[in-house]
């Protein structure tokens, strides 16, 4: 079976975040079994196109080929023409918004390609956190496009069971199909030791796109009132140039206990690594399809405070890290403070159990199974 998948950003990039990484598992483990094609972007989320490949001509990237387009060759008329071109089985849409989906499914509503089957995988782009940010616009469009009928026939990826619900609520009146098929992950393992935790000191990372999504103010507001030593190290690609701003007039109120860097951006490859030299990390997410770096963070021994936007559960009952609902700040602000006195037996215990339940759920089969059928499915609905 030949699957032709679209996405807005692929290898070598990662700027975009998990997308990329879940799409790159997903052509590793069942690239022997399915025959992959990429159409995405010639450059990352921001800067210029990529120096080290060539555009307009197929690459093999892992078990993939790969084809990098610049933007004039994502236009309209191109687009229809490369779709008319190529031979493939199925479609695996990555993003319900992105300009590529839109297209391809306009495209194919007006007949002008193929009607292929299509595995749609909004990437948690309808929880309530993501549809709340630009929420009219959004609104309007899913509108129009139920209208039309867009989504006729088509399968749709959920990380997990909350984001299957999220989806069957966005597309309400139209019984959508719905397979539940998790994100899968890259094998890493982290090579530094897990750092040393005093008594009322505390470590703390923010690893992610700072964006408005991502909530790195409401991080940045849950520190201002803790007493003790604070360092809050900050990583990610600045994607919303006006949020971080706001972000800095919040950094630049702190008391000189709290400190608080913008380290930058960091390679795929440094990012388990990281996660080793500090304590918690800090994600106050507004919403995640699943939440790769969460993930990393468990693998690499580090404890995650995090939301219950993500479909992440069980952590405090395995002693992994906290779930806490954005609307109870003065938890994960009590659960701050108790981590600053901990003392590093009580942390290392943490830390161990972070790492376990990680690689538990990082390793488990059955999500390459299910990302199988999610694929099998599709091709039945033809």
């Amino acid at each position: 079976m030949r699957i032709l998948v679209v996405t807005n950003h692929y290898l070598p990039g990662y700027k975009a975040g998990g997308p990329i990484r879940t799409l790159a598992s997903v052509t590793d483990a069942l690239g022997d079994e399915f025959e992959f094609l990429v159409l995405t972007s010639d450059r990352d989320l921001s800067g210029p196109p990529y120096s080290s490949i060539q555009p307009g001509v197929w690459q093999r990237v892992g078990k993939a080929q790969v084809l990098y387009l610049r933007s004039t060759e994502r236009r309209w008329a191109c687009w229809k023409r490369r779709l008319n071109a190529l031979d493939f089985d199925v479609i695996y849409l990555n993003s319900c918004f992105s300009r590529l989906t839109i297209r391809t499914l306009a495209l194919r509503w007006l007949k002008l390609i193929p009607s292929k089957p299509i595995v749609l995988a909004p990437r948690g782009e309808f929880s309530p956190g993501a549809l709340g940010l630009k929420k009219y616009k959004k609104k309007l469009y899913l509108a129009l496009t139920k209208v039309l009928n867009f989504y006729q026939d088509i399968v749709w990826q959920a990380s997990s069971a909350y984001e299957r619900e999220d989806i069957a609520h966005a597309m309400q009146g139209k019984n959508p199909i719905v397979v539940v098929a998790q994100d899968l992950v890259p094998v890493r393992k982290r090579n530094s030791d897990i750092v040393f935790k005093d008594v009322g000191a505390l470590k703390l990372v923010f690893l992610s796109r700072v964006s408005r999504k991502k909530n790195l103010d409401y991080a940045l507001r849950l520190l201002s009132g803790l007493t003790g030593r604070v360092i809050f190290d900050i990583y990610g690609p600045l994607e919303d140039l006006a949020y971080w701003k706001e972000c800095q007039s919040i950094i630049a109120q702190m008391p000189p206990s709290i400190e608080v860097t913008y380290r930058g951006e960091i390679m795929p490859e440094q990012v388990m690594d990281t996660f080793g030299n500090y304590h918690l990390f800090l994600f106050p997410t507004r919403g995640e399809n699943f939440g790769h770096v969460i993930s990393e963070a468990l693998r690499a021994g580090c404890p995650v405070l995090i939301s219950d936007t993500t479909p992440w559960r069980g952590l405090e009952e395995q002693k992994a890290g906290w779930i806490v609902p954005l609307s109870q700040p003065e938890r994960f602000i009590t659960i701050l403070e108790n981590m600053l006195q901990m003392d590093d037996a009580a942390f290392r215990e943490y830390a161990d159990h972070a790492r376990r339940f990680g690689e538990t759920a990082a390793n488990d089969p059955a999500v390459i199974e299910a990302n199988r059928t999610l694929f099998l499915t599709a091709a039945k609905c033809n």
